[in-house]
């Protein structure tokens, strides 16, 4: 990407919007992608060429530009904040994430000694719980909601 097609959006900030800027900058208390871009602003601000500041943030000139267009089409607040990513929707609710607990935790199935993940996934299909489910995604429900997180106890008072 040419330097010129960077220059299309010039930051000219704000006294009010650089000391914000600064502020997120020295306190840390951000996001490493909140307070790159607020560098990248106060750069930018400061006349700097995009590929410049690419190089001190060790991002792309990409990331340098977008932040630029956002913040000159969009304002300050967009330019800095996450946009939500898109992603697959999650296939277990709360109420089916209980329900996979629930069987998770009953006797198994007769003729098993204990639920698989392939049984407890074609079980919540059976059960219209999901019109379909992975075990892999049994599996990653089951770790997040029953993990003890290094504790000895997996019940409710610690021994």
């Amino acid at each position: 990407m040419s330097e010129g097609r960077l220059m299309k959006y010039r930051v000219e900030l704000g006294v009010g919007q650089k000391k914000r800027l600064r502020g997120i900058v020295r306190r840390g208390k951000h996001s490493a992608r909140k307070i790159r871009r607020a560098r990248s602003l106060l750069h930018s601000h400061e006349g700097m060429s995009a590929p410049r500041i690419a190089d001190l943030l060790d991002v792309h000139s990409d990331t340098v530009y977008r932040t630029r267009r956002l913040f000159v089409t969009r304002g300050l607040d967009t330019a800095l904040e996450e946009r939500p990513r898109s992603g697959q929707p999650r296939r277990l609710d709360g109420r089916g994430e209980a329900t996979l607990i629930a069987l998770a935790c009953s006797s198994p199935p007769e003729g098993r000694a204990v639920w698989t993940m392939q049984l407890l996934a074609d079980r919540l299909v059976e059960m219209s719980v999901v019109e379909s489910i992975s075990d892999e995604t049994v599996r990653l429900t089951l770790k997040k909601g029953i993990s003890s997180h290094g504790s000895t106890s997996s019940g409710a008072f610690p021994r």
